[in-house]
């Protein structure tokens, strides 16, 4: 894959000793999640943006997006500003997607705390209610599309629908959703029913779809396993609206760094040059709005 830049789109950097932060997922104990499973291997004391870079530098990862893993912090801004400290000393990452309550009376104003730093691009309220179609966090959304900066969004497969209405409701919105739906397992009647509703949703042309975290629900993945998923992601939304990543370090639980980036390559192997350019690098850093290379 080192003939062309990646584009990393969705990782997570912790410390477990950081005064202000916290991760409810990385507690010693916190419940085993049902999907990804024990994630003992990840429970380091930190993983910096050092770590990463270390880690991915045979990879050509030209660009890093950050995507808000301080679960349970009291005040999220604090997250963006330990991050933004790594992009001064690294130049990494790159882009912040960062944690903001969009059904909160002030998300505005939370919104314009975050942007204070110029690399936060984005926002992912992670919650698993029926957001999508309350009116309090919809006045959060329309706040945050009004700022400029990407949606970032895991609805579960019977919420794409939802995801549609509120994307069409908002044209000049960006929505993005993480993980290519994230399917919750990997069952043919499940690939149907996930096909059919990502095929809906990409009707709604300001909805974009990050292929990342494929091994959460596919533990022992494979680049069969994976292709029909990767392909059908571009095949309904295109190359222009359809970019990779790669959920780093949680995806280490299952496969290597590299093992990810090369099973991308060899799925869309037979694609152009220019289609393989803008799934790796290209439709990322324009949704984004990233610049300035790694290093």
């Amino acid at each position: 894959m080192a003939d062309l830049p990646f584009v990393d789109t969705h990782v997570h950097f912790h410390d477990l000793n950081h005064p202000t932060l916290r991760y409810s997922w990385l507690d010693p104990d916190a419940p085993v999640d049902e999907i990804v499973g024990p994630d003992g291997a990840i429970r380091a004391q930190r993983y910096w943006a050092d770590d990463f870079l270390a880690e991915t530098r045979f990879h050509n990862v030209s660009k890093v997006v950050h995507v808000q893993a301080a679960l349970g912090t009291p005040d999220p801004f604090e997250e963006t500003r330990w991050l933004h400290a790594f992009t001064e000393r690294l130049g990494v990452p790159h882009g912040i997607v960062a944690a903001v309550d969009l059904s909160r009376p002030d998300a505005a104003v939370q919104l314009r705390r975050h942007q204070r730093y110029p690399n936060v691009c984005g926002v992912r309220d992670l919650r698993y209610d029926d957001y999508l179609t309350d009116e309090a966090w919809e006045l959060g959304f329309a706040a945050l599309a009004a700022a400029g900066l990407v949606c970032c969004a895991d609805p579960a497969i019977d919420q794409l629908r939802h995801a549609r209405r509120l994307a069409e409701r908002h044209p000049g919105a960006t929505l993005c959703i993480d993980h290519a739906g994230y399917p919750k397992d990997r069952a043919q009647a499940t690939f149907r029913l996930w096909r059919a509703e990502m095929r809906n949703l990409a009707a709604a042309g300001n909805v974009v779809v990050k292929i990342s975290g494929l091994g959460q629900a596919d533990h022992r993945w494979t680049v069969t396993s994976i292709r029909p998923w990767v392909l059908a992601c571009v095949e309904a939304f295109g190359v222009d609206r359809s970019f990779f990543g790669t959920n780093w370090p949680v995806d280490r639980l299952f496969s290597s760094y590299g093992d990810v980036i090369d099973a991308y390559a060899e799925i869309v192997a037979d694609f152009a040059t220019d289609e393989r350019r803008k799934l790796f690098a290209g439709t990322a850093e324009r949704v984004f709005r990233l610049s300035t290379e790694v290093g």
